[in-house]
């Protein structure tokens, strides 16, 4: 353990007024006596897990869900003063917290104030009231702007706006409108995803099969086309850099200096701790996630810790037997990624950023040159058009940005890593 190596926290709430049709994150709705358990036993993994990071120091803090902004304000004051307790933030810490319109209230707001909250992530989607109902969304337009300005009047001036574009039946000119009533109000920071239809929701019930046909090549009865969804993508390119946002990720886009440091580090493989139920983490090249039963985290059930750092020497101990392209170890749900996992993870969340993936980074970390490990795979997708080399960097072409995911799986092939 590097001594004052940065760390970020996550911490998780699980809680919502009822769950969205399209969403498959771990949520769920519950009762106030429930979450009241349910911070109490996160306080304690937070006194817990803080005693093994002593020689850290947090740059960011993100409390996403879920809709943490449906805990009282108090209870999120009482989890940021157990975290600023415990662990050793850096001065200028990020603290994000996630909100949705309709349970945002200036009390609520004045306690994330006093609990040192400089960054708000509002969860609108759509600015189209009928796209917000048939996503299941609990709020309209209209919630969402006296949540915005509320906000503001409150004194934050970093906040994020998360949409999602190619929902069923929208056309571009459709995401259109949403993306110049979003950028008209001039937040800090825009996420824009494009929806992905996932089993186990409602959405994978009603729009399945048309998923199904598109990824086939046929066309989709209710979901945007390829060539619709393609100019969604290119729309929000052009209609977000002509109001001034530089975008420094694949889906992410800022005004200046606005950047996402908890994004930003979770791309570059910053060190990074899950606190609270199916949270994930990655220290010591190690993954590991809490247990998903809520019944078992209010009795205790979480990782140590303690145990996973133990794990984690044992594994460096044996490095010497472990470098030869073998698969993550895995004990239960924890993964020790060895040389070839560290290398692949390094590209292919690095490649998200527009910057791209640093050659002298890359050196510095693996004892090796990229051309050394990628040489073949570079000078193909070279070829292709789909990435760029230039001042020490390698980074997606605006082709390579529309095909990222083949891009990212180049970078996953076992044959280039010896």
């Amino acid at each position: 353990m590097v001594q004052g190596q940065a760390l970020e926290l996550y911490l998780h709430i699980p809680f919502c007024v009822r769950k969205c049709r399209y969403c498959d994150f771990l949520s769920m709705a519950a009762g106030e006596d429930v979450r009241r358990k349910y911070v109490d036993r996160l306080l304690e993994e937070i006194r817990i897990q803080s005693q093994q990071c002593k020689d850290y120091q947090v740059i960011s803090v993100f409390v996403g869900g879920g809709t943490p902004s449906l805990l009282a304000g108090v209870q999120i004051w009482e989890i940021m003063e157990a975290v600023r307790s415990h662990f050793c933030l850096k001065e200028d810490v990020e603290i994000t917290l996630e909100c949705n319109p309709g349970t945002l209230t200036a009390g609520k707001l004045s306690f994330y104030q006093s609990a040192g909250i400089n960054r708000l992530s509002l969860g609108l989607q759509s600015a189209d009231n009928r796209e917000l109902q048939e996503l299941g969304r609990i709020h309209t337009f209209e919630d969402f702007l006296e949540s915005f300005d509320l906000a503001r009047k409150k004194g934050f001036d970093n906040i994020n706006i998360d949409l999602i574009s190619s929902l069923p039946g929208q056309t571009p000119r459709d995401w259109a409108y949403t993306l110049k009533k979003v950028s008209g109000l001039r937040p800090e920071h825009i996420s824009a995803y494009s929806l992905i239809v996932e089993e186990g929701t409602p959405f994978y019930e009603l729009y399945g099969e048309d998923e199904l046909r598109r990824q086939r090549g046929e066309e989709p009865y209710i979901l945007p086309t390829e060539e619709a969804e393609r100019d969604m993508y290119e729309l929000t390119l052009e209609i977000l850099e002509s109001r001034g946002y530089r975008r420094y990720e694949i889906s992410n886009y800022a005004l200046p200096h606005r950047e996402c440091r908890h994004n930003i580090g979770y791309w570059q493989l910053v060190p990074y701790l899950g606190l609270g139920l199916g949270s994930s983490s990655f220290i010591e090249n190690v993954r590991f996630s809490n247990t998903r039963n809520l019944s078992a985290y209010l009795e205790g059930e979480f990782c140590r810790l303690t145990e996973i750092l133990a794990y984690a020497d044992r594994q460096c101990e044996e490095g010497h037997k472990c470098d030869g392209g073998q698969s993550c170890k895995q004990e239960g749900e924890v993964f020790y990624l060895h040389k070839r996992q560290q290398i692949e993870e390094f590209m292919f969340l690095g490649m998200r950023m527009m910057e791209g993936v640093s050659r002298e980074k890359f050196r510095e970390k693996f004892g090796m040159t990229l051309e050394g490990i990628y040489g073949t795979v570079l000078q193909k997708l070279q070829r292709q058009g789909l990435i760029e080399q230039c001042e020490g960097m390698v980074r997606l072409t605006r082709e390579g940005i529309a095909v990222s995911n083949y891009v990212f799986s180049e970078f996953l092939d076992d044959s280039y890593i010896r």
